[in-house]
């Protein structure tokens, strides 16, 4: 099957690229536009199955530009994609005929959904592990993923991860270092040896440089701060999600 084709438009390099590759680790085939000038441009050239739209950019503005798409050619598929947290703006682009309006940061799960799934696929939602003995990490966590589509779990401590992980094998662990009973070092020696596959993040905040580095010297995926940025943790999410699809083939 032809790969579907994705125009992402946004005046952000950053944004742009992670999009770019949040699509193509999932078969997508994806081009870039830095406004809605050059978007319009490219679109008449050659129109995409689909585009991701930022609002917010120079030249052509996002509405302007969704306006002359949908004149254009009502059957390309428009998802918005934008920082503003306006619900005018928001319902005016679903009237202007968005498929789907999201608010950054935006994980590659939200962006293949609203898609309607990835190329020929009809894809699970990505399960993911929580283990963090604060509660209102715990909560957090699980709360700002399952809201970009996950299958989320959580566990207080050790014991009760290797006891999820025996239950239902997730595909990444979010795992803190410092906890009571097992630590995440403890941890992740064993998920290498029961669960080589398993992507794992460590998100943590109290380790040392030490336990740092014997943590992704164990094989941890990735190393992310708390307080949590968000949209590093999506686009680490993401980008290990994208390795084990590649891994798995």
């Amino acid at each position: 099957m032809k790969p579907r084709r994705v125009l992402v438009v946004d005046d952000d390099s950053e944004v742009r690229q992670t999009h770019s590759e949040q699509l193509r680790l999932q078969g997508f085939e994806v081009s870039e536009a830095v406004d809605g000038l050059s978007a319009w441009i490219e679109i008449r050239q050659n129109p995409p199955d689909a585009v991701l739209l930022d609002l917010a950019m120079p030249r052509l503005g996002g509405l302007e530009t969704l306006k002359a798409i949908r004149g254009f050619n009502p059957s390309i598929d428009i998802v918005v994609v934008t920082g503003l947290a306006d619900p005018e703006m928001h319902a005016r682009a679903r009237e202007l005929g968005a498929v789907a309006v999201l608010t950054k940061p935006v994980g590659g799960t939200q962006l293949v959904k609203a898609l309607g799934g990835a190329p020929g696929l009809a894809p699970a939602p990505a399960r993911i592990l929580v283990v963090d003995d604060d509660a209102e990490v715990r909560d957090l966590l699980e709360e700002l993923l399952r809201a970009h589509g996950f299958d989320v779990a959580t566990a207080a401590n050790g014991d009760l991860a290797l006891q999820a992980i025996a239950h239902r094998m997730p595909d990444v662990v979010l795992l803190d270092v410092v906890m009571p009973g097992l630590s995440g070092v403890e941890i992740l020696e064993a998920l290498r040896t029961v669960a080589p596959r398993v992507k794992v993040i460590i998100v943590s905040g109290a380790a040392t440089p030490v336990q740092r580095m014997r943590t992704l010297a164990l094989g941890a995926f990735d190393y992310v701060f708390k307080p949590v940025n968000v949209a590093h943790l999506l686009r680490s999410i993401d980008v290990a999600l994208g390795m084990k699809q590649l891994e798995s083939r």
